[in-house]
C-alpha cells in the first residue's frame, strides 16, 4: 500500500510525530577513519517525543582516511606515545604538525 507524503504527513502528526524537510546542497559525516560524502541530499528531521533524528538519502561516497605508516611512526616519535594514539589523532586532525603539537601538548598535561 503506497501513502502519499500528506497521508504520512497526517498519519506522523496523530502519531506525536513532527517532520521537517530540510534543504542542503550536501552532508558529511566525520568517521574515525574517514568520512561519508551525501551530495545531493534529501533530509527529513523527526521529531518524536522530543527526540530528534535525521533520516538521508542521496548519492553515498566514501573516504578513508589514509595516513601513511611512515607519518604515523613519525607523529609517535617525535611526541613520544604509542603508534595508536598517533594514528588516532592524525586521523582527527588530518594535519602532521597539528596532531605533534596536540600530543605533545596532552602528554605534557597529564
Amino acid at each position: 500500500m503506497k501513502m502519499n507524503p500528506k497521508q504520512m504527513e497526517k498519519m506522523a502528526k496523530q502519531l506525536g510525530m513532527k517532520m521537517e524537510e530540510i534543504e542542503a546542497e550536501q552532508v558529511i559525516i566525520k568517521k574515525v577513519d574517514g568520512e561519508i560524502i551525501i551530495n545531493n541530499p534529501h533530509i527529513t528531521k523527526v521529531n518524536m517525543m522530543g527526540q530528534d533524528t535525521f533520516q538521508i538519502t542521496g548519492d553515498i561516497e566514501e573516504k578513508e582516511e589514509d595516513s601513511s605508516d611512515e607519518d604515523v611512526e613519525m607523529v609517535a616519535s617525535k611526541a613520544g606515545v604509542s603508534i595508536d594514539e598517533a594514528r588516532h589523532v592524525l586521523r582527527e586532525t588530518n594535519d602532521i604538525a597539528e596532531a605533534i603539537l596536540r600530543l605533545k601538548e596532552e602528554h605534557r598535561q597529564r
